[in-house]
């Protein structure tokens, strides 16, 4: 393993804060790679008071010293991506020689963001809750080997080649089965040149950049999106995102081989939430879960959907532990519960009369799980302390005492406030 190496990933339902944590830590590395999902991601980030919302671009962008790579596991769409570049350069964040694009990505266009909506309607209320930004049908073509990769995209003989053999099925598609309207195989050529062309100074060979930074002794800091709750093998299916977002989607979505992805560091939320459909065994629906959300901010930052909210989960979160091998845990949003005297820490499951400490795989079984709780003393004023060699008050410290030990290892990163510097560290 190289020990100089690290990865952040998000161990719940994502939402966990994982913006703030990479940001954090990148100060200490020299690449910064994302490596799956899309712009459905959005990793938000206060420095001194101002807040950036990123979605492709990773988290290491605030640094001056880093240079960010999207990997070839995301699935990139250009017009979000070039907005997105546009709005940090506007707010004095330099992109220029610090970003580069991998040629294997896929492109999320225009007509994936049209099936995506056409099939989330027509499934009515068992619809999956989508952002309904084209990011699963832009991963199934990918799978079905249909896909466009940047490389094509900014290739335009090829580009038009394949769109003019993609369109017409897609229309198929959405005419035929979705009854819905077609797209305009002119307009999305037009699109498809305009976006080549901005992108090409942007995209390269990913893959032989972090080889060689790694040969040079550069350290990288491997960033996660969505959780792993939303894993496409071991999140909640069908309620998952089309990626997988635990630690086997580093390294198949960087192109570095496992022994360089280094420490696993999981975020955990002080809380639980998620956003769209799917079970949720700890979910509050009473006075406490809009209290958390209230005090919590929980609204999407991509979608600005309310999340819902629920108490912690140790079942979910040790599930998360094993799976990917978490060396360690930052815990994100404490100040959060300031003020909520009990607290409750989910620590087994009944379902179908029995208890069981197992996350089960089958989604029948989450749903009709029924938390079995420990409460635990809250606390009434801040959960931080100036009296403390830890920083926390003593109630606080018992809690993610708690919460670390069940979920299975150590809490070295505490996080008390949405800026950069709120942040305790062990």
């Amino acid at each position: 393993m190289n020990e100089q190496n690290a990865c952040v990933i998000g161990m719940q339902w994502g939402d966990e804060g994982k913006g703030k944590i990479i940001d954090l830590l990148s100060k200490d590395f020299d690449v910064v790679v994302r490596t799956q999902g899309g712009s459905n991601a959005g990793h938000t980030v206060v420095v001194g008071g101002e807040k950036f919302v990123l979605h492709l671009v990773p988290s290491g962008i605030l640094r001056d010293a880093a240079t960010c790579v999207v990997g070839n596991g995301v699935v990139v769409d250009p017009e979000q991506l070039l907005n997105e570049i546009e709005e940090l350069n506007g707010r004095g964040i330099r992109i220029a020689g610090k970003l580069l694009v991998s040629d294997r990505a896929h492109a999320v266009m225009p007509y994936h963001k049209a099936l995506d909506a056409a099939k989330e309607n027509a499934l009515g209320d068992k619809k999956i809750g989508t952002t309904l930004r084209g990011i699963g049908p832009a991963y199934g073509d990918k799978i079905a080997r249909s896909g466009l990769r940047l490389g094509d995209v900014i290739d335009q003989d090829v580009c038009q080649a394949k769109l003019e053999q993609n369109v017409p099925f897609v229309n198929k598609i959405l005419e035929n089965v979705y009854g819905t309207e077609p797209v305009d195989l002119a307009e999305i050529l037009d699109w498809a040149r305009r976006m080549g062309e901005e992108l090409r100074p942007l995209v390269g060979d990913t893959v032989s950049f972090l080889h060689e930074a790694t040969a040079a002794g550069k350290t990288i800091l491997f960033e996660g999106a969505q959780g792993s709750l939303l894993d496409a093998d071991f999140g909640t299916y069908p309620f998952n995102t089309s990626s997988n977002s635990t630690v086997g989607g580093m390294v198949t979505g960087s192109g570095l081989p496992p022994k360089q992805i280094g420490r696993v560091v999981g975020i955990l939320k002080a809380y639980t939430t998620r956003v769209g459909s799917g079970p949720f065994p700890t979910e509050l629906e009473e006075e406490i879960g809009a209290l958390l959300r209230a005090n919590g901010n929980e609204f999407g930052a991509t979608t600005g959907r309310p999340r819902r909210c629920g108490w912690f989960d140790a079942v979910a979160a040790r599930y998360s532990t094993k799976i990917n091998g978490t060396d360690e845990f930052a815990i994100t949003k404490l100040d959060v519960l300031d003020g909520i005297n009990p607290l409750k820490i989910c620590v087994a499951y009944e379902i179908d009369g029995q208890r069981t400490e197992t996350f089960p795989g089958q989604i029948d079984k989450l749903a009709a799980a029924k938390p079995i709780y420990e409460e635990i003393a809250g606390w009434d004023g801040s959960s931080t302390s100036d009296e403390s060699a830890s920083g926390l008050c003593p109630a606080a410290e018992a809690y993610i005492a708690r919460i670390s030990s069940l979920a299975g290892a150590p809490a070295t990163i505490i996080s008390v406030g949405s800026d950069r510097d709120q942040t305790l560290t062990r």
